[in-house]
């Protein structure tokens, strides 16, 4: 038996085996709106073998977007554009899932290929938000810090474009706790300097967090799941660590958060981070453990055998891929071959099956 290609079930929704699409961001977008480039990025790893297919970070708000050309789900036009392309994704037997952020201090961002620098207000920037005003680097904007009523508008914004996630048809959303974003910033001592009960303590920093999910919580279906992303460390000394990821973990499974899709890193420039095969696999292992929820693996997971090793040993449920499936659109596939498993290979490609 290959735990890598057994079923997978999260509430009411089953998984055809374990391999996940991680959330890629793609940088294409106009206005928020996916288009064709979407359609054939996801689609075709959803053709290719993987279980679930994340869409980006896609911003519950203008502002809380990385980049002028990430993805939103704050309208009706983002809505009705992502239709089609879900419907491609269950239509090829995966699951079609979408990650919901606020970039906060990490937004306004030029896109990779033109250098990533910071956008400027009035430059095709705006003025970023956070839990205080630290910016992410020097070169970087100075962050508003949000006011209490404007932390109320967050979490609605959340629990709005998950509301728009469930009418286009997705059947797993994921919050982003992750990466130095917003929610993230509020998670660390690091960036959290507020004085008020959205800091200090652990519970406070958690408060914002924990709001967003359980609004989401709130308006997806009881039959289906919800996910967290988390840095599990910031790498960096009185950061964001295990053993507060733990807790966190435990407070999100109370409010029926189904998954802790587990990450590290991204908070600060100056993280000494041990990046290597596997290197994130014991902050799932441990919060799967101690936390009682399940979990998923994420980072540097390049080869079937490492991958099968990581959930057939129990350190996670199942495995995320995200450079790997650029890479190879069609790893599950391969992954099948090498570990003498039955892939998904789709009906049209059966006449190339090994």
């Amino acid at each position: 038996m290959v735990k890598l290609f057994s079923d997978f079930r999260l509430r009411e929704l089953s998984f055809r085996n374990r391999i996940f699409v991680s959330p890629m961001c793609q940088y294409s977008a106009t206005d928020g709106v996916p288009n064709t480039w979407h359609l054939v990025h996801l689609g075709s790893r959803a053709v290719g073998g993987a279980a679930l297919v994340m869409v980006e970070a896609s911003g519950v708000c203008p502002e809380g977007r990385i980049s002028p050309y990430d993805l939103g789900l704050w309208s009706d036009a983002q809505c009705d554009a992502f239709r089609p392309i879900v419907q491609f994704i269950k239509e090829q037997g995966a699951v079609a899932a979408i990650q919901l952020a606020h970039a906060g201090r990490k937004a306004s961002t030029d896109a990779p290929w033109f250098g990533g620098a910071a956008l400027a207000p009035g430059k095709g920037g705006w003025r970023p938000v956070a839990p205080s005003a630290l910016s992410f680097t020097s070169a970087h904007t100075v962050p508003r810090a949000l006011t209490k009523a404007e932390i109320d508008v967050v979490v609605r914004q959340f629990a709005e474009a998950a509301q728009r996630a469930l009418s286009a048809g997705f059947d797993a959303v994921e919050v982003h706790m992750a990466h130095g974003y917003l929610l993230h910033e509020f998670l660390s001592p690091l960036t959290n300097q507020r004085s008020d009960e959205y800091g200090g303590s652990l519970e406070n920093r958690a408060r914002l967090p924990l709001a967003a999910a359980r609004a989401v919580r709130e308006v997806w279906p009881a039959h289906l799941p919800v996910f967290a992303r988390i840095s599990a460390s910031d790498w960096v000394s009185g950061g964001w660590d295990l053993e507060q990821s733990i807790q966190l973990a435990r407070w999100l499974k109370d409010i029926g958060i189904d998954l802790i899709d587990c990450s590290s890193g991204g908070l600060t420039v100056d993280a000494q981070i041990p990046a290597g095969p596997g290197f994130q696999v014991p902050f799932a292992a441990a919060i799967r453990e101690k936390a009682g929820i399940a979990t998923g693996a994420v980072g540097f997971i390049t080869e079937p055998y490492q991958a099968e090793q990581i959930v057939a040993t129990g350190q996670a449920d199942v495995v995320l891929l995200a450079r790997e499936f650029l890479r190879d659109p069609y790893w599950p596939l391969h992954a099948a071959q090498r570990l003498n498993a039955d892939g998904p290979w789709p009906k049209q490609y059966l006449r190339a099956k090994p």
